[in-house]
């Protein structure tokens, strides 16, 4: 029988588990959500535990991840490709191009998630406040606005936790 550890919402998860939720696309928080709506596109907040996921700042960042991790794998396979083989020009000149290419495309979105989830774990970004449960909507059913000043602030500092 396997239990499962849920963050309770004045805790924030670990970094680990922080990144690897993200690496596969699920709430960095709860693990529950889904951060993407679109390919690359994250949702403006998790449908299962509310955390506010719009203002994260992945930038530039996954895709320097994603260009040094795949350029080092097919740079040493095209090295020992053309070391120790004899495969004709047309062939590497097609191949390695489109296996970047579909590399690239593959990583992109999980890199990104777990980008998020670093953030998330280091409370940085506007990841410094934990959603706080039945703070979703207001007394007629209305969204309130989430923010800095919406009371939702936790006394803890953000971070790996206590120093």
């Amino acid at each position: 029988m396997t239990d499962t550890i849920e963050p309770v919402y004045g805790e924030r998860t670990p970094l680990v588990r922080s990144l690897a939720r993200g690496f596969i696309g699920r709430c960095p928080h709860c693990g529950g959500g889904r951060i993407f709506g679109r390919f690359l596109k994250v949702r403006p907040h998790c449908d299962v535990c509310d955390l506010e996921l719009a203002h994260h700042r992945a930038d530039d960042l996954p895709p320097y991840i994603v260009i040094f991790i795949v350029g080092h794998i097919v740079g040493y396979f095209l090295l020992e490709t053309e070391t120790n083989y004899d495969v004709p020009l047309w062939f590497q000149l097609t191949f390695w191009p489109l296996v970047t290419l579909l590399a690239s495309l593959a990583l992109l979105q999980p890199v990104k998630g777990a980008v998020v989830g670093l953030q998330y774990a280091l409370g940085m970004h506007g990841f410094a406040t934990l959603p706080v449960p039945g703070t979703v909507t207001g007394p007629q059913g209305e969204e309130r606005p989430h923010g800095p000043g919406d009371g939702r602030a936790v006394d803890r500092a953000a971070g790996f936790g206590p120093a």
